[in-house]
């Protein structure tokens, strides 16, 4: 297991300074996020850093570019960044509900409405990850099953949220097994308030899901996550302890 954070738990502070965080709890690689909540880190490093700035910077720390949340700004705004940088993830959200009856084919218009973002992927070396989303057309584990029968990009996959699949009592490793190879980002992430969002510290035991991911042969990184992030001593401690949960349980499955 490979294990990776998301820049936005230390928003209050420099992409470099959060780099510097993760990298120091012994994280392998980052997500960075682009104005979600106000995170200023993509923007940031785009405008003033450039790639070859953000490069030195995460040469320095030791940490791999893995995935970029692109949820405000949108995918084409960063693509050409995002390549500059060797290519990774981009995370984006989906599309708003629909009524049950219309799911299967707003799912195969959704989809197809993402080939001039995926000629952009191919082009800079992306893959595209779609998030399951509370209130959105992709949540259930139908949707997911849709979508799977209609993205049949070989750059186009999932980020499978957990936290939204625990609010309406779905199975998690049933929506993983769903995805099999096309899940490019796991958010381990769960229902609750607070750190307690954060593996080890909420209630929910991980290792069926790690135990699922396995199965599946799932080679990307597993992302510990939460959003209404404290500051950042705090967010440390409770990352820290994620972390060290996280591959003790590792060793479980």
């Amino acid at each position: 297991m490979r294990l990776s954070t998301s820049s936005i738990h230390y928003m209050s502070l420099t992409i470099e300074e959060a780099c510097e965080r993760i990298a120091a709890l012994g994280f392998e690689a980052i997500d960075i996020w682009s104005p979600h909540a106000g995170c200023p880190h993509l923007d940031d490093a785009k405008d003033r850093l450039g790639a070859d700035g953000l490069k030195e910077v995460l040469e320095r720390t030791k940490l791999k570019p893995y995935a970029y949340s692109v949820y405000r700004g949108g995918f084409p705004k960063y693509a050409e960044f995002i390549g500059a940088m060797g290519g990774g993830v981009a995370v984006r959200g989906n599309t708003r509900r629909r009524p049950p009856e219309e799911m299967v084919a707003r799912m195969k218009e959704f989809v197809e409405a993402l080939k001039p973002e995926l000629e952009l992927a191919e082009e800079h070396n992306v893959h595209l990850a779609i998030e399951n989303h509370s209130g959105q057309l992709m949540n259930s584990l139908d949707s997911l099953k849709a979508f799977m029968d209609f993205a049949d990009h070989p750059r186009l996959g999932i980020a499978l949220a957990p936290y939204h699949l625990q609010r309406i009592n779905a199975s998690v490793e049933e929506a993983i097994a769903i995805c099999g190879e096309r899940l490019l980002f796991f958010y381990a992430w769960q229902a609750q308030p607070g750190t307690a969002q954060l593996p080890g510290i909420g209630p929910t035991d991980f290792t069926p899901w790690l135990a699922a991911l396995k199965k599946v042969e799932y080679g990307w990184y597993v992302n510990p996550f939460m959003h209404g992030e404290p500051e950042p001593d705090a967010m440390t401690t409770a990352l820290r302890t994620s972390r060290e949960y996280l591959l003790e349980r590792a060793q479980e499955v």
